[in-house]
């Protein structure tokens, strides 16, 4: 509740003020303030590694993502073929993994050679 004079200026203290300031003898009944722990609806698992996943697209042909793959990664001949056929067939195919700030070099490098390729975790 507010005095009748509040917002007004005053050369001295509000009369009405007196009568509904709480003085320091007064016991004000407290409860103890819930707390709120929003969900933030992620699982934030800092242990897991992040995936770079390659995508199916109509641009670039079979043999030249077998040789990203090859040049980038390291794999043999037969694994990269496997990576590019499940990414013709099945859509994507995950080709790294580990921490956030290599997940981003791996998906800058096949960006830079012209690949389709994001990061989840």
């Amino acid at each position: 509740m507010r005095p009748w004079c509040a917002g007004r200026r005053f050369s001295r203290p509000c009369p009405a003020w007196n009568r509904i300031r709480p003085t320091i003898g007064d016991q004000v009944a407290t409860r103890p303030t819930p707390v709120i722990d929003p969900g933030t609806g992620e699982d934030l698992d800092f242990d897991r590694p992040w995936q770079v996943i390659v995508w199916n697209d109509p641009v670039n042909t079979m043999s030249y993502v077998v040789y990203v793959l090859r040049k980038l990664f390291g794999y043999d001949e037969t694994k990269a073929t496997e990576l590019m056929l499940q990414v013709h067939y099945e859509g994507r195919a995950r080709v790294s993994d580990g921490p956030r700030e290599k997940a981003e070099v791996d998906c800058y490098q096949l960006h830079s050679h012209g690949l389709w390729a994001t990061m989840e975790q």
